[in-house]
């Protein structure tokens, strides 16, 4: 399967092709083009000459084009979860959940279109406001530059363009090369729900064609999703443009001693190895109160052994294929770093192809790159501590700031992580990995700034323009 690089609804060769590899069984898959210099600055151009037009569309019309885009990937589900299977090497049980998130993505942007876009503020609240009004409406900012990740190649695209959309902006699109297949068929969703062709390109591009979306003046905003070091490189690029990024995490989990813990268990599991832990909100250092380690590790073995591993074509695999020979590389020698520190393997670390066994580690330390840095595969650390205190001090003991998840019924624990942990989001009675399209979603420290979450990318996307009436 070929794919053009879509340059303002315009096919185009690129300047080469790059061959799209099977991250299971390294077979051929597909063929993109890889977009130059010119097809960045025609798609650039063309986005900047389309912003009047975009922002211009009535909100009935965008808000028709959002329900075509869920309808027809409700209806090409099939093709999709193929489709992002062979170059993602997601297991196709969750690949076929991404697309029904994709099309609730765009099922919540066609909702929000026509919900409030701003408020009426008396001004009287002083006596020199009295016999004034104030409107204060959000408007569309300008093109936006979308970098998204291969993980959720789908659905990540999807909450960049779905409130794009919405808000009436242009949008400049590059696609993950790992993964790129999914997303140059949303590619091809969108043009054909009537959006102005110009006001959408989306290509496969190399680092240094697709930096001119941070460096180009014409782009009014940077949306990216990605590993940190690229995000606060190209960040540091961006002069004076908007910029949103959601980073990557490290997130912790507690179990208290009143949590059910063959549910805690049963959940760590799922959200530490599915989809091979590629998961920015993956549990990666599982905190347990020390009188009840013993049973939730005993419980977290037996679900982790019960996970299928191996073909994402097989309906029932859990953990499939990391992405490329980088990643497993990466990920084999953090691990046995941990273990030459002293680290002890209580399951998993074999390999067969790119797909390694669901790993638990115990006995790590903080310094360790299993712990310190963003895993992005199927490897959990696992501790006992001996304090709520101290299992916060430990969550919070990193640089990144994403989510974290803690097992109690306790409402007054859980008020104390909503207090104390350093995350852009605590689950409670659940795992970090859970995400729902339309809550605020991002981290703080080095996990990024800005949300996502439909109606919360719309407000990054947008910003706040007043009318001042004197009616006396």
């Amino acid at each position: 399967m070929k794919f053009p690089a879509f340059i303002a609804g315009e096919e185009r060769a690129g300047d080469g092709t790059m061959a799209v590899l099977s991250p299971y069984d390294g077979s051929a898959v597909g063929e993109v083009a890889i977009a130059g210099p010119r097809d960045m600055e025609d798609a650039i151009a063309a986005a900047s000459a389309a912003f009047d037009d975009c922002r211009r569309l009535p909100r009935y019309e965008r808000q028709a084009m959002l329900r075509r885009i869920a309808a027809a990937l409700r209806e090409g589900s099939d093709a999709l979860v193929d489709l992002m299977i062979a170059d993602s090497g997601k297991p196709r049980r969750f690949a076929r959940i991404e697309v029904e998130r994709a099309v609730s993505t765009f099922s919540l942007a066609a909702d929000e279109v026509t919900r409030g876009a701003g408020e009426v503020l008396p001004l009287d609240v002083t006596p020199s406001g009295v016999g004034y009004t104030a409107i204060a409406s959000r408007r569309a900012i300008g093109p936006i530059g979308a970098i998204a990740p291969f993980n959720f190649p789908l659905n990540l695209a999807a909450h960049k363009i779905a409130p794009a959309i919405a808000v009436g902006n242009p949008i400049v699109l590059k696609v993950p090369p790992q993964a790129p297949l999914s997303t140059l068929e949303l590619a091809r969703i969108v043009y054909a729900s009537g959006w102005p062709k110009m006001g959408l390109s989306a290509m496969h591009a190399p680092v240094e064609v697709a930096q001119a979306l941070a460096t180009d003046e014409r782009i009014a905003m940077l949306s990216f999703t990605g590993s940190s070091a690229v995000g606060w490189h190209l960040k540091s690029l961006s002069g004076r443009k908007r910029v949103a990024l959601e980073l990557g995490g490290n997130a912790a989990a507690i179990v208290c001693d009143d949590a059910d813990i063959e549910w805690a268990a049963k959940r760590c599991a799922l959200g530490a190895f599915a989809q091979a832990g590629q998961v920015c909100i993956k549990v990666q250092r599982i905190y347990v109160v020390r009188n009840r380690y013993e049973a939730f590790r005993e419980a977290l073995l037996r679900e982790t052994e019960a996970l299928a591993t191996g073909d994402p074509n097989d309906e029932r695999t859990v953990v499939g294929p990391v992405i490329d020979a980088r990643s497993a590389e990466r990920i084999a020698d953090w691990v046995a770093q941990a273990i030459a520190g002293g680290a002890r393997v209580l399951c998993g670390n074999t390999w067969e192809r790119r797909v390694m066994a669901p790993t638990i580690l115990e006995d790590t330390q903080p310094a360790m790159c299993v712990e310190s840095e963003e895993m992005f595969g199927p490897v959990a650390t696992l501790r006992p501590v001996d304090s709520l205190d101290e299992a916060f001090e430990r969550a919070n003991a990193t640089r990144f700031g994403l989510q974290a998840g803690i097992f109690t019924h306790d409402v007054r624990t859980i008020a104390a992580a909503f207090e104390r942990l350093d995350v852009g989001g605590v689950i409670a009675n659940d795992y970090p990995t859970l995400r729902i399209d339309n809550f605020p979603y991002g981290g703080i420290k080095e996990s990024g700034f800005g949300r996502e979450g439909v109606r919360y990318a719309m407000d990054e996307m947008s910003e706040m323009k007043s009318l001042v009436i004197r009616y006396r």
